[in-house]
């Protein structure tokens, strides 16, 4: 499943309208990767890589309104999520103040004003052959045209709107930068990718020779700098040491006020009844220390600043910076060996943990969970301890057990439920050597039963079955049918920021020399930042207890929503000693082929051909409506 769609974006308008400032700061928290992204490429490459990205990253920052309310033009919705003016009032400000900055000698940051690095240089990871002819393409352009290239490719918005949206920037001549960027081809897949991404850095030093130049006067230095930073960290005078969090020196109003233990935002108990939306914002706060305010402090500031102890996780694609403003409070308290708390600031989960005893090996973990809601909002891992795992689920869950998914004509055996909180159960996350079972989580609630499974981070994963597009909850005798033999592929997903796994049986297929019929299935992993997904293609002979992978794509989109085929492959010996290539497509496949060390065709989704053992073929199908389908890989 997709996270939401950041392409479509809003069209712009000349209509004024306030943004309110604790508005525009979440948006900020929610887009800031993709407008710091918007910002580097606009920005003249000439700058150099790292300083485009401290440039970036400062007018970001920099978009923010200064007062509570700030009148400004807001562009008009388009497409996309048109209930979201702030995203648009924010990529306005930056675009002007990319483009201010890309005129020669005028409009940038100086660069005491610019975030500093001391000792490492920052630049985004390198890309290929095809990012860099971009880029010196882009370094051609002036910066209205680059700035159109962008917005028509990363923001897919469509010219008409792009005009009004640089001359909204201060751009005098609109459409000359249009017809500028037309000379450079669209490749919008790469304007994505990690050369572009300011957020993903790699740090190498600065010259060290210079820096040993400047050791003395950089001690001097720092000695002041210690004896003020003394000073402002007396109580009173800022905030000092907390817990396992990290000391910091000047204070800031904004972010103090976000880490108020007393301005945390809690959701009514029964707000879950007769929201719209069932998702984590109407969670209550649940557990016995939620009045704990040198815990809830605690926990805030090491999320804003953790110390050097402090071990801090997050999956894949999610920020780790603090909250732009007060989060909400779902859940303080014992678990296990320790004090947890749970907090959401409206993309992200955050997890505090420290030990019962002290603050010593307090931990930090964060998920994304971004358009999650009902089913995929119903549990959020507490803690896991000697193999188990405990959950919080959902104020609307009524029922919770655990089951084997190994074993689907085995009954679930229920788990107790108290205020919310799960007795513990096995963790596949945990356990170690073969996989000879996979406890999964089912929870019941009013609109059905679900299945979900610990993958190591802290919202399970759903588990679905049936084809995409039409995939049910996998609860079922069929969806735990087609999920017994492949459960324990659900292993190669661990820590990959998984947010639900479909599987999908799309062929049956009747085997040589009498050996009965095996099942091909395909499951597809869906993340929470849309990329990164994973297809397995997988065979099961008759009388196999488990699967066997035969085929895998990354980043493809085979088996999924989008192009719901699938065509693999297998090199199979059959009881009589024979090896056969058999393959295997979705039921629209008219036809499969195979070349190199097996040829053989044939009409259909099904392929069956004698084979030496270790050749190797490539298959190519064509489905009904004549497009041909590749083998996945």
């Amino acid at each position: 499943m997709q996270s939401q769609d950041l392409s479509q974006r809003h069209a712009p308008s000349a209509g004024p309208g306030p943004v309110d400032a604790e508005q525009a700061e979440a948006v900020l928290a929610e887009h800031y990767p993709r407008l710091v992204r918007l910002a580097y490429l606009v920005l003249p490459p000439g700058l150099g890589r790292g300083r485009r990205v401290l440039t970036a990253h400062a007018l970001a920052q920099r978009a923010l309104p200064r007062g509570r309310r700030q009148p400004a033009p807001i562009p008009a919705q388009g497409g996309g999520r048109a209930d979201d003016p702030g995203y648009a009032y924010l990529r306005e400000r930056v675009l002007r103040m990319a483009l201010a900055a890309a005129r020669p000698r005028r409009g940038l940051p100086r660069l005491a004003q610019l975030p500093q690095v001391w000792g490492l240089r920052l630049f985004p990871r390198s890309g290929g052959a095809d990012e860099l002819a971009l880029d010196q393409r882009l370094s051609a352009l002036s910066g209205p045209a680059r700035a159109a290239y962008v917005l028509r490719g990363l923001e897919q918005l469509p010219d008409a709107d792009i005009r009004k949206l640089l001359k909204a920037a201060g751009v005098s001549d609109p459409g000359g930068a249009l017809a500028s960027a037309n000379n450079v081809p669209a490749h919008p897949g790469l304007l994505s990718s990690p050369e572009f991404d300011p957020c993903t850095l790699q740090a190498r030093p600065t010259d060290l020779m210079r820096r040993r130049q400047h050791t003395k006067a950089a001690l001097a230095a720092a000695a002041a700098l210690a004896i003020c930073g003394a000073l402002v960290a007396l109580p009173g005078g800022g905030w000092g040491p907390d817990g396992a969090a990290a000391p910091v020196y000047a204070g800031n109003p904004a972010a103090e006020a976000a880490l108020d233990p007393g301005r945390l935002t809690r959701a009514d108990p029964g707000a879950w009844r007769t929201a719209d939306r069932t998702d984590f914002s109407v969670w209550p706060a649940r557990g016995p220390l939620t009045g704990d305010q040198a815990l809830l402090r605690r926990a805030l500031a090491v999320w804003a600043r953790p110390g050097g102890g402090v071990r801090v996780s997050a999956t894949p694609g999610t920020p780790t910076g603090g909250p732009a403003g007060p989060p909400q409070l779902l859940y303080a308290g014992e678990v296990d060996a320790a004090r947890v708390v749970l907090l959401y600031d409206g993309l992200r989960i955050a997890r505090y943990a420290e030990p019962k005893d002290g603050t010593r090996g307090a931990a930090l973990d964060f998920a994304r969970v971004d358009g999650a809601t009902g089913a995929g909002a119903s549990a959020l891992v507490l803690g896991r301890s000697d193999a188990n795992v405990r959950y919080l689920t959902a104020p609307w869950v009524t029922k919770a057990a655990q089951r084997d998914l190994t074993k689907p004509d085995s009954a679930a055996i229920p788990l107790p439920l108290a205020d919310g909180v799960t007795g513990p159960l096995a963790s596949p996350a945990l356990q170690s050597g073969g996989c000879a079972s996979w406890t999964v989580l089912q929870l019941t609630d009013a609109s059905g039963t679900h299945l979900g499974t610990d993958l190591g981070e802290l919202v399970p994963a759903r588990l679905t079955a049936g084809r995409p597009g039409a995939a049910k909850d996998a609860s079922g005798p069929r969806g735990l049918r087609t999920w017994a033999p492949f459960a324990c592929s659900l292993a190669a997903e661990r820590s990959a920021g998984v947010r639900a796994v479909n599987a999908w049986a799309f062929a049956e297929q009747p085997l040589p020399d009498g050996s009965g019929s095996g099942t091909w299935v395909c499951t597809r992993a869906e993340t929470w930042r849309g990329d990164g997904t994973a297809a397995l293609a997988q065979f099961r002979a008759p009388g196999g207890t488990a699967g066997a992978v035969v085929a895998k794509g990354a980043d493809v989109p085979d088996c999924g929503p989008r192009d719901p085929r699938v065509l693999a492959g297998v090199l199979w010996k059959s009881a009589a000693g024979n090896w056969y290539l058999l393959a295997a497509g979705s039921k629209d496949t008219a036809s499969i082929e195979a070349t190199g060390g097996v040829t053989a065709s044939g009409p259909g989704p099904l392929l069956v051909a004698r084979a030496g053992q270790g050749a190797r073929a490539d298959l190519k199908g064509v489905s009904a409506d004549g497009r041909e389908i590749s083998g996945l890989r």
